[in-house]
């Protein structure tokens, strides 16, 4: 059996995030057993503009995943924090002028330790 590779671990678990709700890169990092990989997640969504066009990888809702203080990061240069913004207000998270998210309402509490069980061994 093969493992899933970390940037395909990362993709299942943002398939998961609700509509209408986001989470932190370095939460994804920790549910995946790597509390230190917050700054690979990123990299892992920003590698998603490479398989633009790849139906595999449409259905990653990136825009869902945001810094640990529930703000847009500004390095998200690749789809820019403005499309983000707007494809969360669509969803309807409400997205401050300064690119802030209120966590206390729209923080996804996350996968249970079996859906990720799944994810980190793969099927």
């Amino acid at each position: 059996m093969t493992e899933p590779n970390f940037y395909e671990q990362v993709y299942a678990v943002v398939r998961c995030i609700p509509s209408g709700n986001v989470t932190s890169y370095g939460r994804i990092a920790k549910m995946l057993g790597a509390p230190n990989a917050a700054r690979a997640v990123g990299y892992a969504l920003r590698a998603l503009k490479d398989r633009q066009g790849d139906p595999d990888y449409a259905d990653v809702p990136w825009q869902r995943v945001v810094n640990s203080q529930g703000r847009i990061s500004i390095v998200n240069r690749e789809y820019g924090a403005q499309l983000q913004a707007k494809l969360l207000g669509e969803e309807g998270v409400v997205v401050s002028e300064d690119l802030q998210i209120n966590l206390d309402r729209y923080l996804w509490s996350g996968l249970h330790w079996l859906e990720l069980d799944d994810i980190i061994t793969g099927p």
